[in-house]
């Protein structure tokens, strides 16, 4: 009897460590290098955007901008994951990339470290925001992908890199998200 609850209590505890931890819990780190998760913004409506300074679409930073500025108070920010998966776009520094995000574009959302958003080092938030269980599945295609996250934690919607921060489908899909009422708590 004992062999068959240790077996049990075992097999419990690898499907539980098999499941696929929230958004929430995934362990990252800020631009400057320190610890960090998406706790901090929970309950909030989440742009996640994988950035670079040297491509074509880097004037994305403008209205990605715009967007977090205009709809912060909201409960809504854009989150910049800096990623040099494509053709070495992002080859700078932590320190670089920030101080180039601050001086040619006055961003204000939240920055982190770079992170593989495809491939076998692919980080643990892009296999959770593009694997098998996603909505969304499949690789990210380029520099400045985009997954909206809602207050609940869960994706609602992927936009490809060309499609800009500004156009009417992303503005539509995040009035409808802030728009939408926060979960009740389970009791």
């Amino acid at each position: 009897m004992k062999k068959a609850c240790l077996a049990l209590a075992v097999c419990a505890g690898i499907a539980a460590a098999a499941r696929a931890a929230s958004l929430y819990e995934i362990s990252l780190r800020d631009i400057d290098g320190q610890p960090a998760s998406l706790e901090p913004y929970r309950g909030k409506v989440l742009l996640i955007v994988n950035v670079a300074s040297k491509c074509g679409l880097t004037p994305q930073y403008e209205p990605l901008q715009a967007l977090h500025a205009r709809y912060q108070k909201q409960g809504f920010t854009v989150l910049g994951f800096p990623c040099n998966d494509f053709a070495n776009q992002e080859p700078g520094s932590l320190s670089e990339i920030k101080q180039f995000c601050s001086l040619n574009y006055n961003v204000t959302f939240p920055m982190f470290d770079k992170l593989h958003v495809k491939g076998p080092e692919q980080h643990p938030l892009y296999a959770a925001l593009t694997g098998k269980s996603s909505l969304f599945p499949g690789d990210v295609k380029w520099n400045f992908g985009k997954f909206l996250i809602g207050r609940d934690g869960r994706i609602l919607r992927r936009f490809e890199p060309a499609v800009k921060p500004d156009a009417p489908e992303v503005i539509e899909a995040v009035e409808a998200a802030l728009a939408a009422r926060p979960p009740v708590p389970k009791s």
